[in-house]
């Protein structure tokens, strides 16, 4: 059995310390904050691009059960509500070789309403993903919905860090 060195033992003992004098709280518990326990999830897709919904509906909803600690639940039963907005994507071509694209930059923009314990809240999310390309218009496909789904998920990741930070603001002024 390997031997821990005192340096690394006394950086457990130093980081079990702070995580518990400061009161760490993960994510999920600011969250609890904002959304009530049942919520309604609906995704609303550009009509250019519909293939996407399922990803996002499938995010949203491993999002509500990992990170929310939440219940999906229909409409009319639901407490709180998510109503996410696929509002498209923008690609801006970035470096050429023989007169092909060999990178390029993706734009996605998201929009989040949100029906929460204290109303209403909305939030616009845009995130950028750069890939490198093929010279084949087969693979570029392929590689062009793996960038839209690296986007979506950088925008549902920034719409997470929103709602916990709103979360904590709400639990520092209880």
């Amino acid at each position: 059995m390997k031997r821990v060195s005192n340096i690394h033992y006394l950086f457990l003992v130093t980081a079990m310390l702070l995580l518990t004098a400061c009161r760490y709280k993960p994510s999920s518990h600011f969250i609890q904050n904002i959304f009530a326990d049942s919520i309604y999830v609906e995704v609303k897709v550009d009509n250019v691009e519909p293939e996407n919904a399922p990803f996002i509906k499938d995010e949203i909803n491993r999002l509500v059960y990992t990170r929310f600690k939440g219940h999906i639940a229909p409409k009319d039963v639901a407490k709180s509500k998510i109503i996410v907005s696929y509002d498209g994507s923008s690609y801006t071509p970035l470096t050429y070789k023989d007169g092909y694209v060999t990178r390029y930059r993706t734009n996605i923009h998201v929009h989040f309403d949100m029906l929460t314990k204290d109303g209403k809240l909305s939030k616009d999310i845009s995130s950028v993903v750069e890939s490198d390309i093929q010279e084949s218009s087969l693979t570029s496909s392929t590689l062009r919905t793996e960038a839209l789904r690296k986007g979506l998920a950088k925008a549902l990741d920034e719409f997470m860090a929103y709602v916990s930070a709103k979360g904590s603001l709400k639990a520092v002024d209880k």
